[in-house]
């Protein structure tokens, strides 16, 4: 068996990505805020937690329009696949009510 080429001098098509162990970890948003231009796409990844009537963006990804069209698509590719493995996600009309509560006691302190 021949062995594959670890060297990206040798495989121009290949990528070496870092992936630091904060990065890693992720940052969990529960809501999306998208803006654009000619020239960008904005992304806002947005953290709402309940009882607290200020969100705080978590992260923001400025992009592209042709990558905007990528980042759509493989969404779209990868949401396919989940359905097809976990079955369909359920979604609703209803537009969340801020400040969200998650459904348990509002306790105080």
């Amino acid at each position: 068996m021949a062995k594959e080429e670890k060297d990206p001098k040798k495989n121009p098509n290949q990528i070496n990505i870092e992936l630091s162990e904060e990065i890693a970890e992720g940052v969990y948003a529960n809501l999306a805020m998208i803006a654009h231009s000619n020239s960008e796409f904005v992304i806002d990844f947005i953290r709402l937690m309940p009882g607290v009537p200020k969100a705080k963006v978590k992260s923001r990804i400025v992009i592209t329009p042709e990558h905007a069209r990528r980042l759509l698509a493989a969404l779209e590719e990868n949401v396919r696949k989940y359905e097809d493995t976990f079955g369909t996600i359920k979604t609703t009309n209803e537009l969340p009510k801020f400040p969200m509560n998650f459904g348990g006691t509002v306790g105080e302190a």
